[in-house]
């Protein structure tokens, strides 16, 4: 396959994107493919940075606006030093969050609607995911995943605001139903990776002609 292929994984916090993420990486690896698992914000000297800045609690005092542009601007450095060179390479790229986290995020969560596309097409130069799995989970149910830990600035938000963001997938899943994958996350570990595997290998091999083990 010459061109790579680019895996998204979204969901409110506890939907368990980590795990699986990690778990769809080792199984393709087993298959011989080349993976690259980044994250966003973050994933560069410089988006790393400004994931500080964003995730910081004693930053509260943040602007809805400066939030839209530093998560874009994040993520235009990260598609410029990392994700393009990587599918132009052939490689798999497996990304923890990309641009629908700042339309359920932003778009929904802080209501500032269409900028926040307008914004992000511009930063990710028409690099846009050949899959998106979005890990369904109920803002309740992923509040209480994350238990007790320390939270960051964007996780200890509102009960209101997470729940404008699951909204927000919600309404992205039915905008992108070619694209966005819903899985339900209550199902156990196996079964949500499995039916991530069958999804995911289903479309590389689309892609790619069969060519793919």
């Amino acid at each position: 396959m010459n061109k790579g292929f680019f895996v998204t994984f979204e969901g409110g916090d506890g939907a368990g994107k980590s795990t699986q993420i990690h778990l769809l990486k080792e199984y393709l690896q087993e298959q011989g493919c080349d993976v690259l698992l980044t994250r966003e914000p973050g994933g560069t000297q410089i988006s790393e940075k400004i994931r500080g800045i964003l995730l910081d609690p004693q930053n509260g005092e943040m602007e809805p606006q400066t939030e839209l542009m530093l998560y874009a601007a994040a993520r235009a450095q990260l598609v410029a030093e990392v994700i393009q060179p990587a599918l132009q390479a052939g490689t798999i790229v497996i990304c923890d969050r990309f641009l629908d986290s700042s339309l359920a995020y932003q778009a929904y969560g802080r209501n500032l609607g269409e900028a926040v596309l307008q914004v992000n097409q511009y930063a990710v130069r028409g690099c846009m995911p050949d899959v998106t799995i979005y890990l369904r989970v109920a803002p309740e149910t992923g509040r209480q995943r994350i238990g007790t830990r320390e939270q960051d600035r964007i996780e200890s938000e509102s009960e209101q605001f997470h729940r404008r963001v699951y909204e927000g997938y919600e309404a992205l899943a039915r905008i992108y139903p070619e694209r966005i994958v819903t899985v339900d996350a209550a199902g156990t570990i196996e079964e949500i990776e499995q039916t991530i595997r069958a999804e995911v290998m289903n479309r590389i091999h689309a892609v790619s002609g069969g060519n793919r083990k």
